[in-house]
């Protein structure tokens, strides 16, 4: 087997008792890790096969319908937030960034981009798979039916991932429509960036508070002006509530 320092594994069955759906790309920088990977996967009823850019990456993902996707940022090619800006624009599948790189702002523009979670290596293989059917279960029950919530020219239906402005289809990432469900969902109740970053994207370690921050302003500049009877609205000093009049 060639050595290549640069590749990305896909994923390509289900756990056991899972439907032929769910399937997933990962994307890892070593090959070694990656073996070590594979052999993790399929203690819980993953295979796992492999291309080795992010061009081809690209290209299995739009090939077959997969229910997970994991990117490395450094690949050749595409790298992954290329990969993931492209799958965004066509698709809703959850995924997690996998990367070497640790810094906050490269935390932030994965999330910005639509990635639902993001993990930093080192970590354990078994660290990935938890993640992985975390972020399945979340998306399970987001895709449960007579998920709707309704005001005044809005209208989110998370079982289709819809968000609809003044009867307008509005295009918008995931962790945005998931984080305005949950505001939504909780009237002129107030919450912490901790609680909104634990709630909506369901972390258990460290994600700058920023992060909140940002999907807020975008979210702002969205629906700002379609309703005089409810506002995103900024609590000083605390964090941030959808307030109704």
């Amino acid at each position: 087997v060639a050595n290549f320092t640069k590749n990305v594994y896909v994923i390509s069955s289900m756990p056991i008792g899972m439907s032929d759906k769910k399937q997933c790309i990962l994307g890892e920088n070593e090959l070694s890790a990656g073996e070590s990977l594979e052999f993790e996967y399929e203690k819980d009823g993953y295979k796992v096969t492999s291309v080795y850019d992010g061009d081809s990456a690209y290209a299995n993902v739009f090939r077959e319908e997969y229910s997970m996707i994991i990117l490395d940022i450094m690949m050749p090619g595409k790298d992954g937030f290329e990969v993931l800006k492209e799958i965004r624009k066509k698709s809703n599948v959850p995924v997690i960034m996998l990367t070497a790189k640790g810094e906050t702002l490269d935390k932030i523009l994965g999330l910005e981009f639509g990635a639902d979670d993001y993990i930093v290596k080192p970590f354990e293989p078994k660290e990935l798979v938890a993640r992985i059917k975390a972020v399945l279960r979340r998306v399970d029950f987001q895709n449960e039916p007579e998920q709707k919530v309704s005001f005044e020219n809005l209208t989110i239906d998370m079982s289709t991932y819809e968000l609809h402005l003044a009867g307008k289809q509005v295009s918008i990432p995931p962790k945005e429509l998931e984080l305005l469900n949950y505001l939504c969902t909780h009237p002129n109740k107030v919450f912490t960036r901790d609680q909104l970053l634990n709630e909506v994207w369901g972390y258990d370690y460290y994600v700058d508070s920023r992060t909140v921050d940002v999907h807020v302003k975008r979210l702002r500049e969205k629906i700002d002006g379609i309703s005089d009877k409810w506002e995103l609205k900024t609590v000083w000093r605390v964090g941030y509530k959808f307030e109704v009049k």
